[in-house]
Order: structure tokens, then sequence, then C-alpha cells
């Protein structure tokens, strides 16, 4: 048996636990294990292939613009084939980089294999057996696959595999009506495919605001085809090579058959922990998988802390860095650190882009009483900066929430160019002691540039009675 001071399994955020020990305490003895490529999810097959892709979709919709400004730009060709080599040469002189890091660290062993526990604090990692008293679990998580019939036999695309693809399909159905569908909804409708997302839920994006999330299909719409409240309920081999899929209205009851070349599974991501064996290191999951930690991140088994998505928790790559830090302040320096969650911001990189941070507009109306809550909109169409963009006749808006005691922000909300960038200037207000929103509504915000939406929906703030729900204004 090898005996360790700490074993962390995943390559992601968790490393960053270890880097961070070792700096402490450089003669730390650690080793790392993964059966995946290094790197973590994130950088594997999550966000950063995804966004390296979704770039050149957002040159695609600027150049089809530009005719709206003036310029004559021709959109000739779209080389899907060069855009996807790009993504995985960048991608992978990283992960190699990562390897070779981790290979040839001092007083790291790097175990490029699978790990189950076989006894409390004790790990089967190939033919070795580790023991450590800190174990850090940054698991992250694995492609849901629904139970259709014919599905497994028609073969299909998932947010993992898609990123191998040499020829673009000429017709796509995404099964799924979420962030990754409507990102790479997006990225197949700008390279040219005939893209159909089917959603089971009532509602598009439907952890967003509903206004913003209403707006959002709104836009995405004018490339794709959305259809919500339709579950795929079949799958069958078509002609000349398609594939055939059966969706069922939920609403009417009708079916409606989509005859595609390929398919994307996009229904969200689940626990990988069964492959762990985690009762026998004691070690709680709850009912579906996910890894049951205290406001500290630590699981039922002391010593033993979970991050990331490992404990089904906002699975952002930003919250998995987060995790880390406490983690490694509470495995450090024996601090009792709680993780806290108020606010973690996320953003989807479509078209429009969509961000936000802390509560929804119907959870913000639900926690807080009529006579407290403040909201504001404000229209991206209405300032100097939305002018020179041509955003007229768009429906994009920043809405604000804030607690009328201590005029506490409590939600942000966006829907439109850079939300992503926009949406910080709330998110790091909501981490100061006071979480005030008068930063914003007294600071000095540069004229004409976009972040005056953000300020002017601040302005604009008005007792929550006076605004009708769910309509921009």
């Amino acid at each position: 048996m090898k005996e360790y001071d700490v074993i962390a399994i995943g390559t992601g955020s968790a490393v960053s636990v270890v880097d961070g020990l070792q700096r402490e305490d450089p003669h730390l003895r650690a080793a790392i294990v993964d059966k995946d490529e290094p790197g973590g999810i994130c950088l594997t097959r999550g966000c950063i292939p995804s966004k390296l892709l979704l770039y050149p979709a957002e040159v695609v919709r600027t150049v089809e613009r530009a005719s709206e400004f003036g310029i004559t730009a021709p959109l000739k060709s779209v080389d899907f084939g060069r855009v996807m080599d790009r993504m995985r040469r960048l991608i992978g002189k990283d992960i190699e980089v990562i390897r070779q890091g981790l290979s040839h660290s001092t007083n790291i062993d790097y175990y490029p294999a699978s790990a189950e526990f076989v006894a409390p604090y004790t790990l089967k990692v190939g033919e070795e057996t580790l023991h450590a008293p800190k174990i850090v679990l940054g698991l992250g998580s694995e492609v849901l696959v629904p139970r259709v019939p014919g599905l497994e036999e028609a073969g299909y695309l998932t947010s993992d595999t898609v990123l191998r693809l040499e020829k673009r399909p000429a017709s796509l159905v995404v099964i799924g009506g979420g962030y990754i569908a409507a990102e790479y909804g997006h990225f197949f409708a700008s390279m040219g495919c005939e893209v159909t997302i089917l959603g089971r839920n009532a509602r598009f994006l439907p952890d967003e605001d509903p206004e913003v999330a209403q707006v959002a299909q709104q836009g995405l719409s004018r490339h794709l085809t959305i259809r919500t409240s339709h579950e795929v309920v079949e799958v069958r081999a078509g002609r000349r090579g398609r594939k055939d899929v059966v969706a069922l209205d939920r609403i009417s009851q009708q079916r409606t058959t989509f005859s595609v070349d390929e398919i994307l599974v996009a229904c969200g991501r689940g626990p990988t922990s069964g492959r762990l064996h985690a009762e026998k290191a004691g070690i709680a999951l709850d009912p579906a998988g996910w890894v049951v930690v205290n406001d500290y991140l630590e699981t039922s088994q002391p010593g033993i802390y979970a991050l990331g998505d490992a404990t089904g928790r906002f699975p952002f790559k930003h919250k998995a860095n987060y995790d880390a830090k406490i983690v490694f302040r509470n495995l450090a320096h024996g601090q009792k650190e709680k993780a806290d969650y108020h606010a973690v911001p996320h953003a989807v990189f479509t078209d429009p882009e969509v961000a936000g941070v802390g509560l929804t507009e119907p959870e913000a109306r639900s926690a807080l009483p009529p006579e407290r809550l403040l909201i504001g909109r404000y229209r991206f169409a209405d300032t100097a900066k939305g002018e020179a963009m041509a955003l007229q006749g768009t429906p994009y808006f920043v809405k604000a929430l804030v607690d009328r005691e201590g005029y506490r922000l409590v939600g942000a909300h966006i829907v439109g160019p850079q939300a992503s960038v926009l949406v910080q200037e709330a998110v790091n207000l909501m981490y100061t002691e006071t979480q005030s929103a008068r930063p914003i509504v007294e600071g000095m915000h540069i004229h004409p540039a976009l972040s005056e939406v953000v300020e002017r929906a601040f302005l604009a703030l008005a007792p929550a009675s006076g605004h009708s729900h769910g309509t921009t204004s």
C-alpha cells in the first residue's frame, strides 16, 4: 500500500487544492488520479472547447449583419473541418502541457487510471492500493442519455463525442432545451446546418428568468427551429442513412417526425460516483448519486471533501474553482469556512447571449414581500451604444432585482450582446459585505458604453407591484 498525505481524484479544480497544499508544505506527498485526459471536463470536453467553437459562430453572425452598417462583407463559405481542427489542436496542446506537468511534478504521483474505494481513505487504482488521511473528490459528471426506443441503434452525438466530428451534418436534431442545447444549436446553425431543438420542458432555457428565456428563444429562432413541450419518444432508421426522430407534443399529444442526418443528445449531466464505490468509504450519496457534503464541502467521512460537479450543485467551472478555494482553506488551515452560493453567476453563449446571477423574478417575488421588491428593466436599444450597434427593434434588456431593505441586490439578468461581461458588475457587488446596489446607481458609467444599459436598469428600479410580471417594457 502506498501512503500519501493527500489524494485528489480528478485533474480539474481538485489539482489546485493539491497545488495550494504543496505551497504550504513543499514536502507533502500527493497522488492525483484521473482515468480521463488531464485537465478536467471544462478543458477536455466542456466549456473551453465549446467556446472555441462558439466564437467562430459569433463571427459568422457578425459578418451576416455587416450590411446593416453599410459594409459589404459577403460570407462566402465556412470551413467546418478547419473550425473543428483548430479547436482540437488548441485543446490538445493544453492537455499535453498539463499531462507533462503532472508527470514530472515533485512529490506528486500521477495515476492515469480509474479509482475505486476499497475501505475508508483507501483506494484501488490499477494494480496499486493508495491510502491518505485527506482526499479530494473532483469527480466531474457524465452525459445523461434518455431511454428512447431506437436511439442506441440509430446512433447519436453527445457534448463529449461531438468534438470529434470531422464533417458537418446537413441537418441536426438536438434533444434537450437547456444550456448545452442552446449553445450547440447556435454553433451548428451558424455553420450552415439545419437545426431543430426539441425540449420536453414547457419553456426554453427553463432555469433562466422566464422573461429572459422568452427573448432568448425569440432571438435564436431567427436561425433555427425550437420546439418546447416536445418529448422524443422514438428514433428510427430513415431513408438514405438518415434518422427519423419522433417527438410527442406534450400539450396537443400530436406526434411529429423529423428526418435528419444526425442527433445530438443534450439532456444534461449526471453523477459519476457509481464507479467509485463510495459506500465502502462511508461516503453518503443522495438519491440521484451526487456526493453529499456539508456547508464546508466535507463529506460524511471526515477529511474527505468533494467539489465542483461531484456535489450536483451549479455545474460551472468557476463554481468548481470557488469550491477548490474553500476546500483548500479547510484542509490546510483547519478552518471552518462555509461555501456561500448566494451569487453564483452563469452565462449561455448563444445568440443572443444570456447571463444571470442570484434570484430570478419569480423567485424574488416569492422570497420578498411586494413592498420590498424593486424591479428595474432597461433595453439595449434605448442606449446610445445600442443604437450604434443597430439594436433597434430587438427586445434585449437588463433586469435588476433589489430588496428595498438595505438596497440589497438580489438578482440581475441580461439577454443581449456581451451579457456575460455586463453581469459581472452586479456579481461583484453581491460579494460585498452589504451587497448594496448603490455603487451602480451612484457610480460614473462611461458614455456611450454598453455598460450604461446596466446603470439605467438600476436607475429604473420601481416597486414590483408596479410591474406586470414577465413583460419587457
